[in-house]
């Protein structure tokens, strides 16, 4: 008996030696054969990227477009790429002396980041964020119905006054969106920038120690 129990346990033995590797081994191998994001290298590509404006760099180092609806995603860095490229042409041209007259005596002093505070005093900041959740919840209309499903583009408000769109084929198209969004992450940051450079160095344009 004893004998027939350690022949069982050496074929047993032998038969494993000719297992498949580990899922685990599997997995790794794929993950290192996987394709890599041209923007960070060393970073697997985000699959949920592809099909959006912007796609050939596959920069998505936090990995949000793995928990975050890609449309919902895209909708809001192009909201804050617009208000940005807004944002910074007001402060720097605000600090260039140009004014809205009439302009009350008390207000003629005021550069682009000192004006903050003054405008807190004064109560216009409580006006604008009035406004601005109007606009919100008038847009997350749109917002809502594109995350159910409605064929809605992200950042598509039908605005295009200028008719930069208009009768542009395909590929223009897609260079202009793509335009857009370049101009608008390096807004982000200008405007980041130049908002701290101000604070610092309590300075106008171009926001430097001198």
């Amino acid at each position: 008996m004893t004998m027939k129990l350690a022949l069982i346990a050496s074929l047993i033995a032998s038969a494993t030696a000719f297992a498949p590797a580990s899922t685990a081994a599997g997995k790794s191998v794929t993950s290192l054969k996987a394709e890599k994001s041209p923007a960070v290298p060393f970073l697997p590509y985000p699959e949920n990227c592809r099909g959006y404006v912007g796609e050939e760099t596959g920069f998505d180092p936090v990995g949000f477009s793995n928990y975050f609806p890609m449309d919902y995603l895209r909708e809001a860095e192009l909201k804050h790429c617009r208000m940005a490229m807004l944002a910074i042409v007001g402060f720097v041209v605000v600090d260039l002396g140009a004014r809205v007259q009439p302009l009350p005596e008390s207000w003629q002093g005021l550069t682009a980041a000192t004006a903050h505070d003054k405008m807190v005093e004064y109560g216009a900041l409580g006006n604008i964020a009035l406004f601005v959740c109007i606009l919100e919840m008038v847009s997350y209309i749109g917002v809502s119905q594109m995350l159910q499903g409605s064929g809605r583009e992200p950042g598509n408000f039908g605005f295009d006054p200028l008719g930069f769109l208009k009768d542009k084929s395909e590929e223009e198209i897609k260079s202009m969106k793509m335009k857009e969004l370049s101009n608008g992450r390096l807004a982000m940051m200008a405007f980041g920038g130049a908002v701290t450079q101000s604070v610092l160095y309590d300075s106008g344009f171009p926001y430097t120690s001198t």
